[in-house]
């Protein structure tokens, strides 16, 4: 006969359930408790074990903003032992708060987007950064677009970020604030582009200043002015012509809608010196200019600002052959010139030093007709004849055949030597 005070096979397998209640919580999971009692700072919470855990209020939050629970209010803690040696469940609010924040910033690593955290502290090479509940590294480098002198107004201020990497397992998440910085700025260069139009006409403020131009700033996005732009005339330097924080007015020259790059000019909003050239120089006039640029073919010559032309070494002297234009004229003199020639559409003139002066060579062959004979200093002797120095720079050649008639040229050339 069954003893009807024993329990049933269904009140003992109830009880057995009661028993194991919990075992199935895993150690090092979050897990839902209840909270059933708070003694002064400490928080009472009862997770479905033997017996209940105990958190210290302040992880749950400081200061203004933060929540602490009542009695009765559900929570999420994280098992950490399910007994310690006091037979109680070890459970944190912290930790249980980063695994949940760990959770989220998977997600929103894997869609790519940023999230919202705040600079907590200075460590070593970079800044602590608190992402509601995870710590994160925020490299020096990641802080700011341009190196950041005083991080101070940055410290403790809600902010976006972009993850770089995370290694759930290492508990390692690194992330930028720079990324954000430069993704807002492309997106407003981008905007700022669309407005703009070649040919518009804008100031700018000159921001930097380079060997070969300036970059100007339009208010939010910049601009390349290069140095062959900003004036007609020769520039030899940018800073010659603009400072660092000069408010200019500049035309857009052109726009590369697909690398974003502005070029600008000043020079374009100056009438070209090079319109009409041809009627202001015209060929076989002559006119005084400064010498600008000398190279080893030539020396350019100023004649006004912007247009200069080219004096070719074979045009520099009547005399002086086969010599470097540097030992004829000096750069800054001024000369007297003739134009030679003019190409408008190539932006050539061709210039003559030399036209502008009296040939020696014809007031030599009025003292000097042919057949007359003239004195000199022998300047050099070669195997095939002597230059002779005559009258104004002027020097002749005898040929070896015409040096004696009772000797050999050779011989004669010795006598020379």
């Amino acid at each position: 006969m069954t003893d009807t005070l024993s329990p049933s096979r269904d009140d003992f397998a109830a009880l057995l359930d009661e028993q194991l209640q919990g075992r199935d919580l895993g150690e090092g999971q979050v897990v839902h408790g209840r909270v059933v009692g708070i003694e002064k700072d400490i928080i009472i919470v009862d997770v479905g074990l033997k017996t209940e855990g105990r958190i210290a209020a302040r992880e749950f939050g400081i200061g203004e903003g933060a929540v602490i629970p009542k009695v009765g209010d559900n929570v999420e803690v994280y098992l950490e032992r399910v007994e310690n040696a006091l037979g109680e469940a070890v459970i944190s609010r912290d930790k249980a708060r980063r695994e949940e924040a760990w959770t989220r910033l998977e997600v929103v690593f894997a869609d790519g987007q940023p999230v919202n955290g705040a600079i907590v502290g200075r460590v070593k090479g970079g800044f602590t950064v608190d992402l509601g509940g995870a710590s994160a590294f925020l490299p020096g480098s990641q802080v700011d677009i341009r190196p950041v002198r005083d991080v101070g107004p940055l410290m403790g201020k809600e902010q976006p970020f972009q993850i770089l990497k995370m290694d759930r397992p290492r508990g390692n998440i690194v992330v930028s604030r720079r990324a954000i910085l430069e993704e807002a700025r492309a997106e407003q260069r981008t905007e700022l582009v669309g407005q703009l139009q070649e040919g518009e006409v804008r100031e700018g403020v000159v921001k930097n200043i380079t060997d070969y131009g300036a970059f100007v700033d339009l208010g939010g996005i910049d601009g390349l002015l290069h140095v062959t732009d900003m004036s007609w005339k020769r520039v030899s330097h940018p800073s010659q012509v603009l400072a660092v924080g000069d408010t200019v007015k500049v035309q857009i020259v052109k726009i590369n809608p697909d690398t974003q790059r502005i070029s600008l000019g000043m020079k374009q909003l100056q009438s070209d010196p090079w319109d009409g050239v041809e009627a202001k120089y015209p060929v076989g006039a002559k006119y005084t200019g400064r010498i600008t640029n000398i190279t080893d073919y030539g020396a350019f010559v100023e004649l006004e600002a912007g247009v200069e032309g080219l004096v070719h070494v074979s045009e520099m002297s009547w005399t002086k052959k086969n010599v470097h234009p540097g030992k004829i004229v000096s750069t800054s003199q001024e000369v007297d010139v003739v134009v030679l020639d003019v190409d408008s559409s190539k932006r050539r003139i061709s210039l003559g030093l030399k036209q502008a002066q009296n040939n020696p060579w014809d007031a030599f062959l009025e003292t000097h007709p042919i057949g007359s004979t003239v004195e000199g200093e022998v300047k050099n002797a070669t195997e095939f004849g002597l230059f002779i120095g005559l009258d104004n720079d002027i020097d002749g050649m005898v040929h070896l055949s015409d040096l004696d008639w009772s000797v050999s040229g050779e011989e004669a050339i010795q006598r020379y030597r």
